[in-house]
Formats: structure tokens, C-alpha cells, sequence
């Protein structure tokens, strides 16, 4: 028998779930139309039930224990926006035990116990339905899982880290240092106060878990992935990518290969011609390549409260619909298997690299020959003077594998005339 009314249980009211509780609010009618069934807010857990909220609510729905919503049997789909990682999973155990579809928008907790969460789920004939863990606003779940779900897609491309990108363009457009650039973009509400999450690289490494294991069909671990962050980038090593013809960006960047998963996220050097790199500020963007459909490219604002409050009422009225119309056992995740990753020494990429050098003969020479025994091709070099004694070098190599490039610069680094390795970027056309 179909249900008329659906009843939604909220597990935190922060920024996020404000802003999807706002939009379920401000276009009631429309969402209830288009699932043919009637929503109600039942219950909501909250750490503080007499703080003030915007949107306004009942104070009748608030509670200070998570329980209270996961256990209530009238309660037919819980959206966790709680945030974390142990506490978040232990409630969504329990609501799939209690037969409840879950909405999540936690990346973090995803990326690290998806499978196991996605399974339980299948065993209850229930499912987890989580977009607003990648992207915001941007749909790239749902595509993946369903309007590219014919394509075997070969790589997967792109900035998916609001803070960094905020900073990495305000370096690039407005010349400013790291430094300064991160601490607006905490003034701005763009990075949090401590930015290392960001920064290091871990939420974008946490969302290419995610879009990659829905790309690929694979399991796929944290350890799998390769991470680096952009807090060594320097304002010079932009200026000399755009003398180059590069845009700076921090990229994730997943693909398919015949000897297995390439998974890494690290700042990278871009063609100022490709899409990407316009990609500015707190803006977020996707680039796909399917065998069928070819490139595409998705792209919004990455996070906000509606924005990613947008991806979880989408989220609620899936979930929504499975109830009413009786859709059991549509967990596709179920179905994804281990896969093998190219060991990053085994990985291929060109090279940007920056150093100082002693300004005398013979220099380039000592280094032509410690790339050229690890058969490493220069395709780009700029030098500039420092002083009298130093002059600043910037190479970029051809295609080498990780290996032999680290290889040469272990000899480089020995070298008497080298100053200092200032700098060691990855070069992607």
C-alpha cells in the first residue's frame, strides 16, 4: 500500500541542514507534487534544542539525542548532516537496523565506510542516497550512477575543493602570497579555522574516493589514493606557470588505464586554454570522459548551505519516491568490485620543477645529464638571475614515470652547484 505521507527525521540543523530544511520549507508544494506524496518533518536532533534558528522551527520537533530520531518507528527517511565520522556512522547503523533510507551529505564518512554502509543497506532493502557529499550543488552522483551509466568512463578531472581554488585564484588573479590568500579566505568564510583539511588536500581526496569507486565500479580505499596539498605553492611558481602558458589548480584526478586505477590529488599545472583553469574562486567543476558520450564538463557552486541543501531535498525526494512507489534492492554500489591501482612510481606525468643553481659554467649540462640518465626530456626551460652568484632555473620535463624523475632529482640534489629545489609541481595537458 502506497504512503501518502513521508516522514523525515533531521540528525543536526547546522549550515547545511538549515539550508535544506529552508528549501523544503520555501517550495513545500512543488516537492510534494512532484514525489505524489506529502512530507513531514517529524523529528530533529539538534545539540542545542533552545538556540535561535533560521528557518524557524517547531520548538515541539527539537531534541538533544540522536536516538530519539534514529528509533522512532513513524520515521521513514533520516537526513544525517551531523558532520563527523564515528558518531554519524553509528546513527546511520542504526537507522538502516530500523528499516529508515538514509540521506547523507558526509564525505569524510563516505569515502571511508560507504561500502560497508551501502551493503547493510542492501540487506535491509533500504538505501543511502548521498549528492551532497560531492560538489554542493552540482549533480555528479546521480549522473554517474544513472545518466552515464552506459559509458565506461575513462578519467574523471577536477577541482573540487572550494578553499584552495579561493586561494590558488586570489594568488594567481590578485598576486597575493599563500599566507595572506588563506586568511581571507577565512575572513570570507571560505576555509575553516583550521584550513589543514582543505588545504592538505584530504576533502578533495575524500570526494575522488567517492566519485571515483561510482566512475570506475571499484572499491576503492583512502590508501589508494595519492594526496598532496597546496600549502608549498608559492606566488613565483605561478608567475612562471602563466609565463609558461599554465593555470595553477588543485586537481583530483581519477582514471581507467590497462594496468589499473590511477587515483591522486596534488596542485597541477594546467593549459590556460583548458576549461579548468577559468574555473575561479569558490567555484567547483567536473570533467568527465565516457567511450559514448565523450567529455563533459559539470559545474556550480561547490558549497553553501543551499547549494548543498539543494542536493540533499533531491536526495529526500529519491529516497521519497522509493518509499511511495515500493523500489527495493537498487543499491548499485553493491555490485562494485576491488580493482588494482598503478603504484605512483609506476604513474606517468610530466614535470615542473624550480630551483636555484650556482651562476657558472656547466650548470645545465650537470643537469641534461642527471635527467638524461634516467631518460627524462626537457620540453621547457626558463632562467632567470638572481644575483651575481645564483641564478633561478624552471624546467618542465616530457612524459616520465614518477620513478626515473625521482630518480633524477635524487642526483640533482646531490650536486654541489645546486642551491636549493624550491619547487615540484606535476604538469597535466
Amino acid at each position: 500500500m502506497q504512503k501518502d505521507v513521508i516522514k523525515i527525521g533531521f540528525l543536526g540543523l547546522g549550515t547545511v541542514g538549515g539550508g535544506a530544511l529552508q528549501i523544503l520549507q520555501q517550495n513545500y508544494r512543488e516537492i510534494c507534487r512532484k514525489i505524489g506524496a506529502k512530507l513531514e518533518v517529524k523529528r530533529i536532533a539538534v545539540r542545542d534544542v533552545k538556540k535561535t534558528r533560521a528557518p524557524e522551527v517547531d520548538p515541539t520537533l527539537l531534541t538533544d539525542k540522536w536516538e530519539h530520531v534514529v528509533l522512532d518507528p513513524e520515521i521513514d527517511i533520516v537526513v544525517e548532516v551531523m558532520g563527523g565520522v564515528d558518531l554519524a556512522r553509528q546513527a546511520i547503523l542504526q537507522a538502516l537496523e530500523n528499516d529508515k533510507f538514509v540521506v547523507t551529505a558526509n564525505k569524510d564518512l563516505m569515502a571511508q565506510y560507504g561500502q560497508q554502509l551501502l551493503s547493510i543497506a542492501k540487506k535491509q532493502q533500504k538505501n543511502i542516497f548521498y549528492e551532497a557529499s560531492v560538489g554542493g550543488g552540482i549533480p555528479l552522483i546521480r549522473p554517474l550512477k544513472h545518466c552515464l551509466a552506459a559509458n565506461r568512463i575513462k578519467k574523471i578531472m577536477g577541482i573540487i575543493n572550494g578553499t584552495t581554488n579561493y586561494i590558488l585564484t586570489q594568488m594567481a588573479k590578485e598576486g597575493k602570497e599563500y599566507g595572506t590568500a588563506l586568511a581571507e579566505a577565512q575572513a570570507r568564510g571560505f576555509a575553516e579555522a583550521d584550513p589543514s583539511n582543505d588545504v592538505d588536500g584530504w576533502d578533495a581526496a575524500y570526494k575522488l574516493n567517492i566519485l571515483a569507486g561510482l566512475a570506475f565500479s571499484g572499491m576503492i580505499a583512502m590508501d589508494d589514493i595519492y594526496v598532496e596539498g597546496v600549502s608549498k605553492v608559492k606566488l613565483r611558481d605561478i608567475r612562471y606557470a602563466q609565463e609558461l602558458g599554465y593555470a595553477v589548480k588543485l586537481l583530483a584526478i581519477g582514471a581507467e588505464t590497462e594496468t589499473g586505477l590511477i587515483l591522486r590529488v596534488h596542485p597541477t599545472l594546467i593549459p590556460l586554454n583548458h576549461p579548468l583553469a577559468a574555473v575561479e574562486n569558490e567555484f567547483n567543476a567536473i570533467f568527465v570522459e565516457g567511450d559514448a558520450v565523450g567529455e563533459v564538463m559539470f559545474y556550480g557552486r561547490g558549497a553553501g548551505s543551499l547549494p548543498t541543501g539543494s542536493a540533499i531535498c533531491a536526495d529526500i525526494m529519491e529516497a521519497a519516491s522509493a518509499i511511495k512507489y515500493e523500489i527495493k534492492n537498487n543499491v548499485i554500489e553493491a555490485n562494485f568490485v576491488p580493482k588494482k591501482v598503478v603504484p605512483m612510481e609506476k604513474q606517468v606525468s610530466r614535470f615542473y620543477l624550480r630551483l636555484k643553481a650556482k651562476n657558472e659554467p656547466g650548470v645545465f649540462a650537470k643537469l641534461a645529464t642527471a635527467f638524461g640518465e634516467e631518460r627524462v626530456s626537457l620540453d621547457m626551460i626558463i632562467q632567470k638571475r638572481s644575483d651575481e652568484q645564483t641564478a633561478e632555473i624552471v624546467l618542465v620535463t616530457n612524459d616520465v614515470t614518477e620513478g626515473s624523475f625521482n630518480q633524477a632529482m635524487a642526483k640533482i640534489r646531490e650536486m654541489p652547484s645546486i642551491q636549493s629545489i624550491n619547487s615540484v609541481l606535476r604538469v597535466v595537458e
